[in-house]
């Protein structure tokens, strides 16, 4: 086994710059997932790895036979090599390069219907929080609005738990979010709003717009939306972290649908 030990390796260079370069990130078409727990929901849900770095005296040899399968590029590395390029405080033994999912869209004869639309999102951490829920709520779609963080930065990516592999993920500007939407009643969730979250019907086709709790909704989300709606508080709350928030509409819009279906059966 050749051990990698030198920080200066041509693809230990290639990984620490995807680790902090979102430019290259996009122009490559990869990202780096760390750990067995993502690299293995990656794996399960389709994910195509090209490059794994790991330290043979902390892996996982199960994962790693399941990535010889994958017909990708592994390469040893000693512990100091891979806390160099690793993201986290105490690396797990492994990390992959990963191609970018492109999770399909849902086609024909299945509409999209449930649609979540994130509005200037930039802290990594709910970013990744976020697409979890839209996953775990049968969302179809997730569509970033200019301004938010990266959805593949290493935070974002630990937070989704494999959920960037679920969920497909579109950025794009008010215009084309707009034309896309333009079939679904679009709703932004607004702690002033007078409507609440409940008195919604989220059995039809929908877009629901969230916002980050620190700068609120956006004034070209503010346009876009027909319905504004509040989840109501406590007088002693004010908000609700986006993600957490997010986290009950979609589960609301996900009870009332499965009610709904249950009823015509």
């Amino acid at each position: 086994m050749n051990l990698i030990t030198s920080t200066q390796n041509k693809r230990i260079k290639f990984v620490k710059a995807l680790q902090s370069k979102a430019r290259l990130r996009r122009s490559e078409s990869k990202l780096v997932l760390e750990g067995r727990r993502l690299i293995d929901d990656a794996l399960q849900r389709g994910g195509k790895p090209e490059l794994i770095l790991y330290d043979p005296e902390h892996v996982d040899y199960h994962l790693i036979a399941r990535l010889q399968n994958q017909r990708c590029t592994l390469l040893a590395v000693n512990s100091e090599t891979l806390h160099y390029v690793s993201d986290t405080q105490q690396p797990q033994g492994i990390l992959g390069v990963f191609h970018i999912p492109k999770p399909p869209l849902p086609k024909p004869p299945k509409p999209i219907e449930r649609v979540l639309i994130i509005d200037g999102v930039r802290e990594p951490g709910n970013m990744g929080s976020l697409l979890r829920t839209a996953a775990a709520a049968a969302v179809d779609l997730a569509i970033l609005s200019p301004g938010c963080v990266d959805p593949y930065n290493s935070k974002a990516l630990r937070a989704g738990m494999g959920a960037h592999f679920i969920v497909p993920v579109i950025e794009a500007p008010w215009s084309e979010i707009r034309r896309f939407c333009s079939d679904l009643t679009i709703y932004a969730s607004r702690a002033d709003a007078a409507l609440s979250y409940a008195d919604v019907d989220w059995t039809g086709a929908w877009a629901l717009i969230v916002s980050s709790e620190a700068a609120g909704i956006s004034a070209p989300a503010r346009r876009l939306a027909q319905r504004a709606i509040a989840i109501p508080m406590a007088a002693a709350a004010e908000s609700l972290n986006v993600a957490v928030a997010a986290g009950v509409l979609l589960f609301e819009a996900q009870r009332q649908r499965r009610h709904s279906r249950a009823d015509r059966q």
